[in-house]
């Protein structure tokens, strides 16, 4: 489904599993081309230490990726299934404030997307995700693999 950066910022917002895990949008990048997103400390995600719950950090990083390429690939009329393969996360500092990350795709790997699913009907590449706290220290590294699959093309040709 296309819909406007907006209205996805504020339906993430309030998607339950990102919204009681304090998992917030902040901003989609115009035409999709990145998002920003915020892990604010709570105590609905602190763990045992008193940092924000790995699980919370690994699901924060799980969607976007996979929202991004959706939205740019229905907007460029493709007909795609697209999801997280799979997913590897180092923790490197404990969350013990909110945390910050961004996740942005430049015009050379929607290009390759296109050109793969073109010619194969399939695409995947992993992506690599740095959460930060408020100081700007890494506090986690997540790569994440992202698999799109061609179900057909809705653009229309030239002849």
């Amino acid at each position: 489904m296309l819909v406007s950066e907006r209205t996805l910022k504020w339906a993430m917002r309030f998607y339950p599993p990102l919204l009681f895990q304090r998992i917030w949008v902040e901003r989609f990048q115009r035409d999709f081309r990145g998002v920003d997103v915020k892990i604010a400390r709570s105590i609905l995600n602190l763990n045992y230490n008193r940092s924000i719950f790995g699980g919370t950090i690994y699901a924060a990083a799980d969607p976007f990726y996979a929202v991004l390429f959706h939205q740019i690939l229905q907007k460029r009329g493709y007909k795609v299934q697209v999801w997280q393969k799979s997913a590897e996360i180092d923790y490197v500092k404990p969350g013990m404030s909110s945390l910050y990350f961004s996740a942005r795709l430049d015009d050379a790997e929607i290009s390759e997307a296109c050109s793969s699913l073109d010619s194969d009907g399939k695409f995947v590449k992993s992506y690599t995700i740095e959460i930060k706290n408020k100081a700007g220290e890494l506090c986690a590294t997540v790569e994440s693999t992202v698999y799109i699959r061609k179900l057909y093309s809705i653009k229309t040709e030239s002849r």
